[in-house]
């Protein structure tokens, strides 16, 4: 049975990890005035210590005894729902720990590495009657749900066209996360979900994808170009890069205008609505903290009301986002360490079919 939360009850966080995204998110979970700070874990015993001291959290976990830190975390009858902010490569095996330990869980994007990791933890989070989000932070903010809701006005005519690009150029490291192909690396998986966020939150289902990429000696995407087209006609453009420096925005074009995100597009700060007959406007948004409280306030939103599911940001959406990296992966020809081989040796991606669902529109 899932842990119960009654109304308006304080939430009790367990952090899984101590990196760079760990702690923008944290001090934002600080800011909600119903969120305790109850347990955070790292393999190391300084790492985790050092970032319970300077957030405040309870409890310090670390491996001991053969036991991993998280298992340890897991075993606190004091956490109530699990942050998992580990890199992707031990998202599926952390977040299905957490929920067969019987914890709520929100896990960092992208929720696993494939459709079928994705779909086990959706299946056993569903099966136990526990809370599982993928932490799409873009999905609640102020700019973004403004950018929807015009679109969804009528104000520059159905749109009919989507460009977006997110991309940097990180010093090479290969013990980096983002250049290491065990991990998870490269452009797809790291970025790809912003401008799929916005392309299937404006047009939902893709009729097709025609997707490439370039990769690196590694197996690493060092860039990847994304063609989504859809029922009517209306088409999406996305571009996600490691090897090259980007404007980092989204552009949405319909008969009566278009509407542009400033940079960066996971977190834009304005909207530009240049309608085809009038005068450009530009609105402005303020987030609280990094941005990052608009989904944990969700998150506790639900647990209090005792939903297993954001209406928001299903577990549904998250498979279906996964589907789509799965068929973009195949067409580019990426391949991940961790991707299962079937028994004649060929990986599975090479017999998956075409994505089945999409995310809804918002």
């Amino acid at each position: 049975m899932a842990p119960s939360v009654a109304t308006g009850r304080p939430i009790r966080w367990g952090v899984v990890a101590t990196g760079s995204i760990a702690a923008r998110v944290v001090q934002d979970l600080a800011l909600l005035d119903d969120a305790i700070l109850q347990a955070v874990s790292s393999r190391s015993e300084a790492s985790a210590r050092a970032f319970a001291e300077k957030f405040g959290f309870a409890t310090a976990y670390s491996d001991a005894g053969g036991t991993l830190g998280y298992e340890r975390l897991l075993a606190d009858t004091g956490v109530d729902v699990v942050y998992v902010a580990t890199p992707h490569a031990q998202h599926h095996e952390v977040a299905l720990a957490a929920l067969r330990a019987g914890k709520h869980v929100l896990c960092e994007k992208p929720i696993a590495m494939d459709a079928v990791q994705a779909r086990e933890l959706v299946d056993l989070a569903r099966e136990r009657g526990l809370f599982l989000m993928e932490a799409v932070w873009t999905r609640f903010l102020p700019s973004f749900c403004r950018a929807v809701e015009i679109l969804r006005s009528g104000e520059i005519g159905e749109p009919r066209w989507l460009q977006a690009d997110l991309g940097f150029v990180p010093a090479f490291d290969p013990a980096s996360r983002i250049w290491d192909p065990a991990a998870g690396g490269g452009a797809l998986l790291d970025l790809a979900v912003y401008p799929l966020t916005w392309a299937l939150g404006v047009f939902g289902e893709p009729l097709s994808m025609l997707a490439s990429g370039v990769l690196t000696p590694d197996g690493v995407d060092l860039q990847n170009s994304l063609t989504l087209s859809y029922q009517g006609g209306a088409h999406a453009q996305l571009i996600t890069s490691i090897g090259a420096e980007c404007p980092s925005v989204v552009t949405v074009g319909g008969a009566e205008g278009w509407l542009r995100s400033s940079a960066p597009l996971f977190n834009p700060a304005e909207l530009i609505i240049q309608p085809r007959s009038g005068t450009p406007r530009t609105e402005r948004f303020e987030v609280t903290g990094h941005g990052f409280s608009y989904e944990l306030r969700e998150v506790t939103r639900c647990l209090q009301a005792g939903l297993a599911e954001s209406p928001f940001m299903t577990p549904e959406e998250s498979v279906a986002m996964m589907e789509q990296l799965d068929e973009a992966r195949r067409q580019m020809g990426l391949r991940y360490p961790s991707d299962p081989q079937t028994p004649t040796g060929a990986d599975h991606l090479a017999d998956t079919p075409a994505p089945r669902t999409a995310l809804r529109a918002l």
